[in-house]
């Protein structure tokens, strides 16, 4: 399926320099834009956008059944009122987002198919320089801007990771991985393996089942996997009832975070009763026949990684109807016909799904220097989990893991603006995290404690990422609903902040 949406009206490229920067034209990016324009409206700003259109990981996914595993109420803004289901396909989220472009007149900001390859600060002018690559001609340029908001996400979107399984040189057949897929691929009548068992899995399955000859889900440990129906009952009511748009997405969006905020709790607290509540779901789906203690109970606690929605239980459905199965093993070995289990057991394959994950990019993987020297990103210290120690005008928007990625973008959209027109008002050019003295001799920990979230693309990439604190500002809380009291707060003048 090809969601992509044609992109119009590009950004004039004789400007060069701008007050803002915005990396990224994807959901964080485009939020930027609209704060910018809502609350700083005398800053120009441009966004930078990698990809031939906009929508980031809803561009860079076409694989069949691509929908989001949040709810759209809490993924979506909160100042652009949702109007479908709660899970909604890519093709669905790209039109939302093609609506807000139109709507707030940020499309003319954006220019694409351009990389950017090295950002370089220099305190005397107290501008960054961008080195941009241009994806459609292989010409450079450069930019500058005063302030520099990244907005890319946090994985590389022209790769997926996939393991070095041994023997997939044997492999006749054709492996590919969901962030690359083939338009032509044919897969009606073959028989499939995917391996995985997250967010991506549990999409690819059902949405491919009934044209498969058979499908198997081949996993090394089981996830937690809710279901519900793809339905917001409060949000039917209100629409019946003519409550404004506006009334009905914020009523919805706040109900489902109550009640988000009662199952983390609960996880937390209380960790076996939402467990049996999970694999009760799966039970009644899957009937007293499946082995649910096998392939649907992982070792880990619920929400210590991502809780995997399946709307109206869709793979739980054809798992039952038998158009697909799964196996819980490990690879041994591919081989000219499939893979070969630790078991012993062969599984037949013509098409191999890697479901496997991301690769995270830190910061784009952009080069950064200031003043010269180039900067390691593993040495810096989070100031609240999107601006870092020692790094002079310079935001990234990191999302959340159990919420909505957008609920956080909103919250930093907000105090970025504040903290730019904050600065105005003092008469400032530049902001700098920086240590104080009581700050210097704080125990550290990893940006994400591996003992609350710790996937496979997190623990992969934990040496590369920043250390947090052990107080504030020097900490990602990881939830949204402690940062959104906090932050709307937060002091600009603790002194933890240099301005200049």
């Amino acid at each position: 399926m090809n969601v992509n949406v044609a992109a119009q009206g590009e950004a004039d490229q004789a400007i060069t320099h701008f007050d803002v920067l915005i990396v990224g034209a994807g959901i964080s990016g485009i939020d930027a834009a609209y704060h910018l324009q809502q609350h700083c409206p005398d800053r120009t700003f441009s966004l930078l956008e990698n990809q031939e259109s906009f929508g980031g990981t809803w561009l860079t996914h076409t694989y069949p059944g691509i929908r989001s595993d949040s709810d759209l109420f809490t993924f979506g803004y909160g100042w652009k009122p949702w109007h479908g289901n709660p899970i909604a396909s890519a093709d669905k989220i790209l039109n939302y987002l093609d609506e807000v472009l139109d709507e707030q007149d940020i499309r003319r900001h954006i220019r694409f198919n351009h990389k950017v390859t090295t950002a370089t600060w220099s305190s005397d002018d107290q501008i960054w320089t961008l080195e941009i690559l241009r994806g459609d001609s292989d010409e450079t340029s450069t930019m500058t801007c005063n302030f520099l908001w990244m907005c890319q996400g946090y994985y590389k979107h022209q790769e997926g990771y996939t393991p070095d399984f041994p023997g997939m040189a044997d492999f006749r057949g054709q492996i590919v991985h969901p962030q690359r897929w083939p338009e032509d691929l044919d897969y009606s009548g073959k028989r499939v393996v995917v391996i995985g068992s997250g967010a991506t899995a549990a999409t690819l399955i059902p949405a491919m089942a009934d044209a498969c000859e058979h499908i198997t889900m081949l996993q090394r440990s089981p996830t937690y996997f809710a279901t519900r129906p793809n339905v917001n009952e409060l949000a039917e009511q209100l629409r019946s009832l003519d409550i404004p748009d506006e009334w009905t997405h914020e009523i919805v969006r706040r109900s489902i975070l109550r009640e988000q905020q009662m199952i983390t709790a609960a996880a937390i607290h209380n960790p076996e009763a939402v467990k049996a509540q999970l694999l009760a779901m799966a039970k009644e789906h899957l009937g007293d026949g499946f082995d649910i203690d096998r392939h649907f109970t992982p070792t880990y606690r619920p929400w210590q990684q991502r809780l995997a929605l399946i709307p109206d239980g869709d793979l739980y459905k054809k798992l039952k109807s038998g158009k697909a199965s799964v196996v819980t093993d490990r690879i041994d070995t591919f081989t000219e016909t499939g893979i070969r289990l630790k078991s012993g057991e062969e599984l037949e394959a013509d098409i191999i799904v890697t479901a496997t994950g991301f690769n995270m990019a830190i910061l784009g993987d952009i080069a950064f220097t200031i003043d010269g020297k180039p900067m390691t990103f593993a040495d810096r210290i989070t100031w609240r989990g999107f601006m870092y120690s020692d790094f002079p005008n310079m935001a990234w928007v990191f999302g959340y893991f159990r919420s909505s990625w957008t609920l956080r973008a909103d919250l930093i959209s907000a105090f970025v603006t504040r903290l730019l027109n904050h600065m105005a008002a003092k008469g400032v050019k530049s902001v700098t995290p920086v240590l104080r003295d009581e700050d210097r001799n704080m125990k550290l920990g990893p940006f994400i404690d591996p003992e609350n979230f710790n996937p496979g693309y997190v623990t992969r990439s934990i040496d590369r990422l920043p250390k947090q604190g052990d107080h504030e500002p020097w900490r990602f809380e990881h939830d949204y609903h402690a940062e959104k009291d906090i932050l709307p707060k937060a002091d600009l003048d603790d002194g933890s902040l240099v301005y200049r």
